[in-house]
């Protein structure tokens, strides 16, 4: 073979892999995880209950938890959590199951002490990010 040829394949070869490349990367791309999120809800729109769940997110999740970003802090971000198909554990995210984390704890993240008034403020507050 001689050294025309094999530049030849090479060339053909290196311009097959950045196609392939550059076509896994419009799939990546593609996919449903990487799509924007939904914005969240401007505060001034807040009901009361949400405006105190607001505070209690403040209190008790903050430490841990973004409430704007999806981004891990100690816990994962919160950002449109009630909009998505599957939390970061693969559990959709119903009320029932964000209560049942955030009474009982999962993994890394502790139980929350609240009252059932805080509770519901605070769901009422994540169904805004």
């Amino acid at each position: 073979m001689s050294l025309y040829h094999l530049s030849q394949m090479l060339t053909r070869f290196h311009s097959a892999r950045i196609a392939l490349s550059a076509l896994g990367l419009t799939a990546a791309l593609s996919l449903p995880g990487c799509r924007s999120l939904p914005p969240s809800k401007p505060e001034a729109l807040w009901s009361v209950e949400e405006a105190r769940g607001a505070q209690v997110y403040h209190l008790k999740c903050a430490k841990c938890h973004y409430p704007t970003t999806t981004h891990p802090l100690n816990g994962p971000g919160l950002q449109a959590i009630t909009k998505i198909k599957a939390m970061p554990s693969g559990a959709p995210p119903t009320d029932e199951r964000l209560t049942a984390v955030i009474r009982f704890g999962r993994q890394n993240m502790p139980a929350t002490q609240l009252t059932d008034d805080q509770l519901q403020d605070l769901l009422a507050y994540i169904h805004t990010l």
